[in-house]
């Protein structure tokens, strides 16, 4: 069922139909000139001091702005690194992919305004990616001034798996982003109750538009094929973005997805958790940027996990030495590393980890940029990223 506020996504038509034809037309011809025309170029690994650019005002002025809130695995807590979050912002808008531990935090430490959060995308519904999710409404909406939004914020997220859940204390099926948000609306009722009781708060879920993406029918995915090959397909459009996605494999999350975001300004690709698949390739062709998972086996062993923790790990997540082929054939610009596993610098330093990354890049012939994620880091995007090489 879809409440007033609350929408199931068909992969038949997009979510949000307000694009007008010219402005499609103009994002449409400039990426395809801009995919047409990349090459690969060999730029150094970024690192450093580029994370304390994100401190200014992100939404400022800026036509295309890519932060990285977080950029930790999990879902066990790290002090060196937050939860995986992500922040674009096109034309003085923000958009949020996940929202892992510590991102509502990450979001004001960026300098990103609440009143300019427009939507939400999450990859999956794992806890490290979700955990932060109902925090943005919880603590922002209603709220006056840049810590607070009053126009409705759209979410979309994996609609459900179609499977039982094993949860003794919540029978009945595996609910998706739809269904979860309306149970986190009711488990946490007593604050906004008690505020609107005292005539200083509203219900935060009025503020959400939440909607179920749900794969195409004709690719035959189900919680037993859960990413078949297939083209990507449209999530939703407006005048400033495009967002596009393809089912992902992630050991039994069902569906997980990878997102693809054209604005006129770039192009960038969040492939959220996911081993090695032609989908990812397919989706990011040509893109500016892509945003990829990574895993360093030899730190996770060093952690001393459980071997059935890392035969687990291992088989649902992709390894650093693939980056570099999958950034070739995808013929992106960039590739930035995250969702760092391990995330802990003391299993697997940064300088180890640009290492690996050069090393893929290498045996990969891939010359263009690859960067390893930081925490609060802003990313270039778009063809202003290759001046200055």
């Amino acid at each position: 069922m879809c409440e007033s506020s609350i929408e199931c996504t068909g992969a038949s038509a997009s979510a949000s139909a307000s694009a007008s034809a010219s402005a499609s037309t103009t994002r449409r011809t400039l990426l395809g000139a801009v995919a047409a025309s990349a090459a690969a170029v060999t730029v150094p690994l970024l690192s450093g001091e580029a994370a304390a650019a994100a401190n200014s005002d992100a939404s400022s002025g800026t036509r295309l702005s890519l932060t990285l809130l977080g950029t930790n695995s999990g879902p066990p807590p790290l002090a060196a690194r937050y939860g995986i979050s992500q922040a674009l912002v096109v034309n003085g808008r923000t958009y949020v992919v996940d929202c892992g531990r510590g991102a509502v935090s990450q979001y004001m430490r960026a300098g990103l305004s609440m009143p300019s959060l427009a939507a939400i995308f999450l990859t999956h519904l794992h806890a490290d990616h979700v955990v932060d999710y109902y925090a943005f409404p919880m603590l922002a909406a209603g709220a006056a001034g840049a810590q607070g939004f009053r126009s409705p914020v759209d979410v979309y997220g994996p609609g459900p798996a179609g499977i039982a859940s094993t949860v003794a204390g919540a029978p009945g099926p595996v609910p998706g982003t739809v269904d979860m948000t309306r149970l986190a609306g009711q488990a946490y009722a007593a604050a906004p109750t008690f505020f609107m009781t005292e005539h200083i708060g509203i219900d935060p879920a009025s503020l959400l538009r939440v909607h179920d993406v749900l794969p195409p029918a004709g690719t035959g995915a189900s919680a037993t094929n859960t990413a078949p090959a297939m083209a990507p397909f449209t999530v939703m459009e407006n005048d400033d973005v495009k967002v596009t996605a393809v089912l992902v494999p992630h050991g039994a999350v069902y569906p997980a997805y990878a997102y693809r975001f054209d604005t006129d300004h770039g192009s960038v690709v969040f492939s959220g958790d996911t081993t090695p698949t032609p989908n990812v390739i397919g989706l990011a062709r040509g893109a500016d940027v892509l945003v990829h998972e990574a895993l360093h086996p030899d730190g996770l062993a060093a952690l001393g996990l459980p071997q059935h923790l890392i035969d687990h790990i291992l088989a649902t997540h992709t390894d650093v030495s693939e980056l570099g082929r999958i950034a070739a054939e995808s013929g992106v610009r960039t590739l930035v590393a995250t969702h760092l596993s391990p995330g802990n610098p003391a299993a697997t330093s940064d300088a180890t980890w640009r290492r690996l990354l050069r090393d893929s890049a290498r045996r990969a012939d891939f010359g263009g940029r690859m960067i390893l994620g930081e925490d609060l880091m802003r990313v270039p995007v778009g063809r202003s990223n290759t001046r200055g090489r």
